[in-house]
């Protein structure tokens, strides 16, 4: 049965961050259904979803609440557009995303490229209508990832999505990560940080005239291999800011809706950025839907009699009641069944769990929230852990050679020792 689907698939349907040519040695799972941290193929074999499918997926596959939130909004309307109408899902979400991240103004999109865009595009017509149009540059840092248009690929650091497209793109301004992992031996956090944000102050010192903004993945860089860093960063970054004239854009689409411990990994540091981006998390997996929330203040440069001088980025579908719901149905879990807490609970059980995997070969084991990851070191074969992994039923995929899990919420005990006891078997079996 399975063969069917893939078959089918290599013809019609061109994979996203694929070589089609892979498939020839390394063959599709076709997935007929997802029942909690589960999915399942054609032929009933069962895969543990450790990267909640692409880090989307928070409390499981067919969740009732979301199920629920949908369902009764498509007896409803399933879609109108924003412009010049509104709806009651959109109004709520607004509301309750405001009252949470203390932003006042939400803009929709349908993903986290998008969102980024978004922010992006509002900084630097925000400055040009506040009479400092010569501020259109962005700093990101090393290593990020923040998107795939045009937009948030100029502010992307991974060649391998970036390098055919440079033609297309503007340059802006790189700095350097505070990715722990490249921290020296005798260097204290502190003093890794500070350095990173001497550096930082350099940059913004010398070229502030012309940056509207810098963009951050707060306390993880995903895409970099879930590299984590200390929330003081994001304290220098916001002062940082707030003294040169620089917007901060927190790029929460990975690491927001509890996935560092806190609602937002910002929040770690408690800081206000002046722009965040939320995608992925936000409709539990169930719809596509952005949303990029910006201040008072912000929103006011656009407020304006002429046309010209309104933000004009827009969707067919932007704000779909639809998804919208879907977002409804992921926070009232949140409220209702004290979800950061259990997490908190969940996270330092599986902590002890990770320790089988101290005397294997591989480094900079680490953990935040519901993240864990580790490097494979050398002598280990890539390939065979990674298709022993999937063979036994655990659905892994790393980066380079980073071996990550960002399990759904609703994990249990019994499915972590089955992920952690294959990971250790298929570590072991390729040499480490």
């Amino acid at each position: 049965m399975n063969k069917k689907y893939i078959k089918k698939s290599l013809k019609y349907v061109w994979h996203p961050c694929s070589q089609m040519k892979d498939y020839e040695s390394v063959p599709l799972i076709p997935i007929k259904k997802g029942r909690g941290s589960w999915l399942y193929d054609f032929e009933g074999k069962k895969y543990l979803d450790v990267t909640s499918s692409w880090w989307v997926n928070l409390f499981g596959h067919n969740n009732k609440t979301i199920k629920k939130y949908i369902k009764n909004q498509l007896d409803e309307l399933e879609h109108s557009m924003l412009a010049g109408l509104t709806h009651n899902p959109v109004i709520e979400l607004s509301e309750k995303l405001s009252k949470l991240t203390k932003l006042s103004h939400c803009s929709y999109g349908s993903d986290g490229s998008n969102a980024v865009e978004i922010a992006l595009k509002m900084s630097v017509q925000f400055w040009r209508q506040t009479g400092l149009p010569e501020k259109n540059k962005f700093v990101y840092l090393e290593n990020s990832y923040h998107g795939e248009t045009l937009g948030s690929l100029s502010v992307t650091d991974i060649p391998l999505f970036k390098s055919q497209y440079y033609s297309l793109m503007r340059p802006h301004i790189q700095t350097l990560s505070p990715d722990l992992r490249l921290k020296k031996a005798n260097q204290s956090n502190d003093d890794f940080m500070a350095s990173k944000l001497q550096g930082l102050a350099k940059i913004f010192e010398k070229k502030h005239s012309k940056i509207a903004s810098i963009i951050i993945e707060p306390m993880v860089q995903g895409a970099a291999g879930m590299a984590i860093y200390d929330s003081s960063y994001l304290v220098g970054v916001r002062e940082l800011c707030d003294k040169y004239k620089i917007h901060f854009i927190a790029d929460e689409i990975a690491v927001g809706f509890g996935r560092t411990g806190k609602m937002f990994a910002h929040q770690h540091a408690k800081v206000d950025p002046d722009f965040i981006c939320l995608s992925k998390g936000l409709t539990g997996g169930y719809l596509p839907l952005s949303v990029t929330l910006t201040s008072d203040k912000i929103y006011k440069a656009f407020y304006h009699k002429q046309m010209n001088k309104a933000f004009l980025h827009s969707h067919s579908y932007t704000g779909n009641p639809l998804a919208c719901s879907a977002a409804l149905g992921t926070l009232s879990i949140f409220e209702s069944d004290n979800i950061l807490k259990k997490n908190k609970i969940k996270s330092k059980s599986i902590n002890l769990m990770f320790t089988k995997l101290n005397t294997l070969a591989i480094s900079n084991i680490r953990n935040i929230g519901m993240i864990w990851a580790f490097e494979l070191n050398d002598g280990v074969i890539l390939d065979k852990a990674v298709e022993y992994c999937i063979e036994k039923g655990v659905l892994i995929r790393p980066i380079g050679r980073t071996f990550y899990f960002m399990p759904p919420y609703c994990l249990k005990d019994s499915e972590a020792r089955f992920m952690i006891d294959v990971t250790y078997d298929a570590i072991k079996k390729a040499g480490g």
